[in-house]
Order: structure tokens, then sequence, then C-alpha cells
């Protein structure tokens, strides 16, 4: 049986770029869990986008023996979280399966955005907290004042905040021992039955789809038959095991450990994250709280550029979608771009790395339309609508008023950038909240704004304003009533449905210059001019034309009657008019691909 005492359950949680993944490095090579010769940085990140952005984006579990002062070998199980606002979802399903959390604090950076809503999370799951503030071996680094930050600031108790390097390994085993003294170990189930709590899963194309989990009471072995609490169906367990952070078997796992589990689930939607599993032969009678369920929040379509892989687009889909809960996607047709899916995510940053691996691990050449959100409508008839599509907006004439999702935002930035970061956001329609100052150089700034105006290039435009010291951290708030318009773009008379959007009315003049321009430098000349338009509610807002090829139609008259040719322009502007008014206009997909990179840089 498991000695409970000598297991302790817990997660790093940090801002980005704050040495995450660095000090789970170093607490591998100490506990000598991955042989020097196999050692490489970032050992955890094992998915290429991670290594080549330098983030993490999966949360990664993995288990390590540790012999303490007191002669005693406990088992760790770490789970090394990510810190990117929009992955703060991977982090709370991580705390649930932890007892205990590392806080790492840059010392030359402070304390920033994210910082302040991980320990948030880290508090509400009830976990005990172990400051640690990373990179001291910096010139630049000032404990002192980081440490009076994150008493002022997190309300926590710095005076025993341990003292770090995790490039060169300095102090790591106080945190390990540190781990063992003040984090409890887990706490032993209320009754005999086996629960396990399901905090993530991945597919694998040989085995099915690998579940990780915690058990929180009871045991699991090969060979026993498992219920899915939620849908009351059976699977038989082929291999249970623990990370090494490589899947390594075992014959059982034990109350209280972090492991994995393959059973015979052959289907990516047969089983959620958040699931209890227990045992069919005695299942326990009620679930463990699993997570609240999440709401994507930015709406976008994916399409093939090549029409015959709508199939695998959509097999795909499926199989990231088991890795990712906080994804979701349903079919959908655009007249321009032909079959495709409506997807929904958390951010931007999200979307970036659903499409980034839809192209890397499944090979497929992808376009997606204008990112929108989910836009509340409030009809004249007192009905209530939700769309994340512009095609599907009401005639104006039956809409009450349309409101907007809005976000509290924390900045933090330097003093100096005060007046820019400020201009910034009202520039978005944000209004500030309030204005603390850190310490002499740094101020945090808390604003209520449009989460429709951050979706775009705020982020880029924050850190080119700061010269990249600012950090932004954002939680959804409510629906707010605005003066919203739809946008269409049309292209020869003919709207185009993937370049339709929703924005201020404020906004829609400058937005349309901006499409019609993009599209003047893609769009190939036709045989006769076309009419580049963007419309609000009918009324033309901006306007670009392609100019019409001409062909020198009097080029075999050699001198003569000037009458003649005459004539033959004549004839030919009458040919032009005609074709104007039956020619189609036939939009290639590299246009596409160019006006939505565009208008998705900002």
């Amino acid at each position: 049986m498991n000695d409970l005492s000598l297991v302790r359950n817990f997660c790093i949680i940090a801002h980005i770029d704050h040495g995450k993944s660095t000090l789970a490095d170093r607490m591998l090579e100490l506990t000598k869990t991955v042989e020097q010769r196999n050692m490489k940085e970032q050992l955890l990140d094992s998915m290429d986008l991670e290594r080549e952005r330098g983030i993490t984006i999966k949360a990664h579990p993995v288990t390590m023996k540790y012999t303490a002062k007191d002669g005693k070998e406990y088992t760790f199980n770490l789970i090394d979280t990510p810190g990117h606002v929009d992955f703060s979802y991977e982090v709370s399903r991580s705390l649930q399966a932890c007892e205990g959390a590392i806080l790492v604090v840059d010392a030359a950076q402070g304390v920033e955005a994210q910082t302040v809503s991980n320990t948030y999370l880290a508090v509400e799951n009830k976990l005990a907290i172990i400051p640690v503030l990373n990179k001291v071996e910096m010139p630049n680094a000032d404990v002192d004042e980081v440490s009076q930050q994150i008493e002022d600031i997190l309300a926590i108790e710095a005076t025993d905040a341990l003292q770090v390097s995790a490039k060169t390994g300095l102090g790591v085993k106080a945190v390990l021992e540190a781990v063992v003294e003040r984090f409890p170990p887990p706490p032993p189930g209320k009754d005999s039955f086996t629960r396990a709590l399901v905090f993530d899963s991945k597919y694998d194309a040989y085995r099915g789809v690998v579940v990780y989990m915690r058990v929180f009471s009871g045991r699991l072995t090969a060979g026993d038959r498992v219920q899915v609490m939620s849908t009351g169906e059976n699977y038989e367990i082929k291999e249970v095991g623990v990370f090494t952070p490589e899947m390594s078997k075992r014959n059982a796992l034990e109350e209280g450990s972090v492991g994995y589990v393959i059973a015979n689930i052959k289907d990516a939607s047969e089983i959620k994250i958040g699931d209890t599993l227990t045992l069919s032969k005695a299942p326990a009678s009620d679930a463990l709280p699993g997570f609240k369920e999440i709401h994507p929040m930015v709406f976008s379509g994916i399409y093939p550029v090549e029409t015959s892989d709508y199939e695998k687009l959509g097999s795909s889909m499926d199989k990231l979608r088991l890795n990712d809960a906080s994804f979701s996607f349903q079919a959908e047709s655009s007249i321009a771009l032909g079959f495709g899916f409506r997807c929904g995510f958390l951010g931007l940053l999200h979307m970036e790395i659903i499409m980034e691996r839809l192209r890397r691990e499944f090979n497929l050449d992808i376009i997606s339309s204008y990112p929108n959100v989910v836009y509340r409508i409030i009809m004249k008839s007192g009905a209530v609508e939700e769309i994340d599509n512009p095609m599907y907006l009401p005639d104006l004439s039956v809409i009450e008023r349309i409101e907007e999702p809005m976000i509290n935002a924390t900045i933090i930035c330097p003093t100096d950038y005060l007046g820019e970061m400020m201009k910034l956001i009202m520039d978005r329609r944000g209004d500030i909240v309030k204005t603390d100052s850190i310490d002499g150089r740094r101020v945090m700034l808390t604003c209520h704004m449009p989460l429709n105006e951050v979706l775009l290039d705020f982020y880029d435009k924050l850190k080119t304003i700061s010269r990249g010291y600012a950090s932004m951290d954002y939680e959804y708030s409510d629906y707010q009533a605005a003066d919203l318009v739809r946008m269409d773009v049309m292209i020869h008379g003919e709207v185009v449905d993937a370049f339709s959007s929703i924005l201020h009315r404020t906004k829609a003049e400058f937005r349309g210059r901006q499409m019609c321009k993009s599209l003047l430098d893609v769009i190939p000349r036709q045989a006769f001019a076309v009419a580049l338009q963007a419309a609000v509610g009918g009324k033309i807002i901006a306007r670009e034309t392609v100019r019409a090829y001409r062909k020198d139609v009097t080029a075999k008259c050699y001198g003569g009657d000037i009458s003649r040719k005459r004539k033959l322009l004549e004839r030919q502007k009458e040919g032009k008019k005609k074709l104007k008014k039956i020619g189609k206009v036939n939009i290639p997909q590299e246009a596409f691909i160019a006006v939505l990179k565009t208008n998705t840089q900002g």
C-alpha cells in the first residue's frame, strides 16, 4: 500500500519567462529522474512549438523520487504549467490535482500580471504556496524589493521566500526540502471507493486515448474494468503508469498518485476533461468536483485550402480537442471559402497555436476567417440571441440593442510609459478603473474594456509602447451595450462573407479603408474595372478600384482617318460596359490569405 505521508503533489506557477520550466529541469537533474546524457533545456516542453516559442502550452506531469534530509524517500508528482493568459484554463485544471504550488517570481522583473492571476487561482483551490525568487544571479536582481511586492500585491508572507537560480542550480535543493516540509501529503480518501480525476488526455495513433489522472482514493491496476461517471461507459484498463517524464509502466496506481491510464477508449469524444473514473464492480456514488465549463470567447472560421482536405481537417480537430478541452468547433460553409469549421478559442494566442498545430502535427494547409467574439442581441420582441458570426446578425430594424463582452484587464507597466499606455486603453474604448503604484518604477492599471478591441493587435501595441516591459492579464467580466454595426466588404457588388465583421461604428470607416487597400494589392486586374467597397447598412464608407486592363485595339491602324480609331475605341468601351454587367471576379485563394493575415495582424 502507498504510504501517503511520503507523497507530495505540487505544481509550478509563474508569469511567462520567469523560469518555471528551467526550475523543473534542475529538479529532474537533482532527483536523478533524467540521466545527465539525456538532459536538455526545458525538457518538459516536449512540443516543437513550445521549444520554438519558449513558452509552455500544455501542463506536463512528471514523477520524481527524492531522498530528503530525514533519510526517507519521497515521491514527488510535479506538474509544470503554462504562464500565458490564454492557457490559464490549463493551470486551473492542474491545480485540482495538487496540494501545493511553487510560485516562481523573477527577482529582476518582480510581480507581473499573470503572477497575480495564477496566485489567485492557487489560493481559490486552497493550495499551500512556497514563494521562490528566481534569477538571483542577475546583476539587476532586487530580492528585497520583489519580496516586498509579493507581500503587498499577493498578500503572501515572503520572509521565508527561497532564493534560487534555476539556470545555475543555486538553491534548488532547498526548494526540494521545502516541498517535503511545507506541502501537505495527499489526504486519505473519504471512503473505500476508487475515484480518479481526469485532468488531461492525448490521442495516440497506436494505443487510442491516453488519460492523465490523479487518483484520489482506491487504486487502479491493469485488467480492472473502470466506469466513466459522466457517461456510465465501461472500459478495461490495458496499462497504468507514471511519467518519468516518458511514460513508464507500473503495476498499479495507488491513492494520491498522478499518472496515466490506457484503456480501450478508441474515440476522442468518449472521455471529457474533469470526468471521474471509478471501478465498474464497485462504482462510487458521487463524482469528484470537476472543472467549471470553459466557454470560448473568440470565434473564427477555419477552412482547408484544398477542399479535399475537409474530412482530414475534421478528424484532426477531433484529436486536438481531446488534448485541449477549451477548443470547440462545428461545421459551417462560406460562399467564398467553401466548407470548413467554426472554431471557438480562449484568445488569439490560443487560436494561433491551434492553427500551427493543425499545420504541423496533421500536415494541413488551412486559412482562417476574421476573428469575432460572441455578441448578445436583444430584440425588440424581448428575445435574446447570441451570435459569433457577423452573417447571422439580424436586421437592425428588429434589434433593440447589441451587447458585447467586456473584460477586466490588469496591466503592469513602467511609470515612464504610463501616458502612452492610458492613451492606448482609451483609444480601444477602455475605462481605467484604478492605478496602483507597485514600486517607484512600475504601476498597475486596472481597466474595463471590450474584448473585441483586445483581439487583434492590442498585445503587440502594448509591448511596442513599453519597449517589451509591460505585461497584461485579463478575465471576463460582463456584457455591455454598445453602438455596434456590421461592416460588409463587397467585390464587384457582391458581399464576400469571409471579410464581414462586427465593430464599433466609430471604427468602421478606418477598418473599411484598410480592408479595401489590402484587397487592392492582391486582387488581379480584370478586363473591366472592379469596385472594392466597404459598406455599413447599405451605405458605402470606403472604396478602391482595381483598374481594367487596356488592350491596344488601335495597334493595327497605321495613320489614316482618326474616326476609324475612335470607332474601335468606342466598341471596346461598349464591350467593357457589357462585361462589367455579366463579368465575375474570381478571387484567388492567396488574396484571402493575404487580406486575412494583414487584418489579423492589424
